[in-house]
């Protein structure tokens, strides 16, 4: 059976550079990083040349990038410690945020008693910036968390105009850069933005590794305590083979980030034509010019659709989503969709189609094929 992935958004193949990298470190260089003689050296120097490489992408400096294990850690790290450390005593964020970031407010809200705001969202997804402004002017110690990119519709926030604002009323600023890292630049001397993070498996790198950039200064305590690894605001032995998989996934993403975000673009505007053309009363919830690997949509089925329509694509072999694959056990709609839609519509089949470049035409061919049997 033709077996097609379009599932990306919620994980990436690794690329066969990355699984050599991997591979290498962890035949040749298995010593641990914190220790003093050969083998931890060789060790401690992957760890270093990775954190380095890593850096470079984002124009800061090295010490400013810390390892975790993957963007549900850095974000529970970096605003529980805002809370607890630095003092700060209100959270403004959406109700479309990922649930590592929602969650980790909600706990927050009852453990501290801060005060927790919802930016308004627009109709297609977007951030309501004057409502950002109108409540930053109640002035108080305040983290603004908001995602780069949306991991359900791709509705893309305008990073360097949020941390104008966020600068103008003192207050620190958060983006869960999940989606974003590894398929768009991120300039950190560009844009003032306090605390950013990935996870390496959303750019064709290994599960369970990822890092926060910690703007220097900032004043962050760990979120658990033990050794002093990563400038003692991490503690516990590296994973030297996944941050070094990491750092090769990364580059070679930005080394080919014109070339695939090319590819990609056509592909979306290929399934685009497609759907108009066999599936005329589509909508894309969001808009056209949503991030270019994340298009979600609303087919002109019936209701009684909904609920075997994944099933039904899986059984051909196609790979997509309803939304967040931490949700995927769930059958209440989508969080990011209820803020965005009507009751009526988010009854609707909706997909979630996300790509990358190992995707082609004819999976694109095969997916509509297959729509048009459901």
């Amino acid at each position: 059976m033709k077996k097609v992935y379009l599932d990306n958004a919620s994980t990436t193949a690794m690329r066969p550079e990355v699984i050599q990298e991997i591979t290498k470190v962890m035949t040749d260089d298995f010593g641990n990083p914190s220790s003093t003689h050969s083998f931890g050296r060789n060790g401690k120097t992957i760890l270093e040349l990775s954190r380095k490489s890593i850096a470079k992408h984002f124009n800061c400096s090295a010490q400013e990038i810390i390892f975790t294990s993957g963007g549900t850690e850095a974000n529970n790290w970096l605003l529980r410690s805002a809370v607890k450390d630095l003092k700060v005593t209100r959270i403004i964020t959406t109700k479309i945020e990922h649930h590592a970031v929602l969650h980790t407010v909600l706990v927050l809200e009852q453990e501290y008693d801060i005060q927790v705001d919802y930016v308004k969202i627009n109709a297609d997804g977007s951030i309501d910036l004057t409502h950002l402004s109108n409540l930053l002017s109640d002035e108080q110690k305040t983290i603004v968390s908001l995602m780069h990119v949306n991991n359900e519709t791709g509705t893309i926030l305008d990073l360097e105009r949020v941390s104008v604002i966020c600068k103008q009323y003192g207050a620190l600023f958060h983006s869960d850069t999940v989606q974003s890292v590894g398929k768009t630049e991120i300039d950190l001397q560009k844009v003032n933005v306090d605390f950013i993070l990935a996870s390496a498996h959303k750019f064709h790198g290994p599960k369970g590794v990822g890092f926060a950039f910690v703007r220097k200064n900032s004043g962050l305590q760990p979120l658990f305590f033990g050794g002093e690894q990563e400038k003692g605001l991490r503690a516990g032995t590296e994973a030297v083979h996944q941050i070094a998989g990491m750092a090769k996934a990364l580059s070679l993403s930005y080394e080919n980030l014109e070339e695939e975000r090319k590819y990609i673009t056509d592909l979306k505007m290929y399934l685009i034509a497609e759907l108009e053309k066999h599936f005329p009363g589509f909508r894309i919830n969001g808009t056209k010019e949503d991030f270019y690997n994340i298009i979600n949509i609303i087919l002109p089925f019936s209701e009684d659709k909904t609920a075997m329509l994944l099933f039904s694509l899986d059984m051909k072999g196609i790979a997509v989503s309803r939304g967040s694959a931490c949700q995927s056990g769930s059958i209440k709609p989508s969080h990011v969709l209820k803020e965005m839609l009507s009751e009526q519509d988010l009854k609707l089949p909706n997909l979630r189609i996300s790509f990358s470049h190992y995707n082609t035409k004819e999976d694109i061919d095969w997916l509509i094929e297959s729509l048009k049997t459901v």
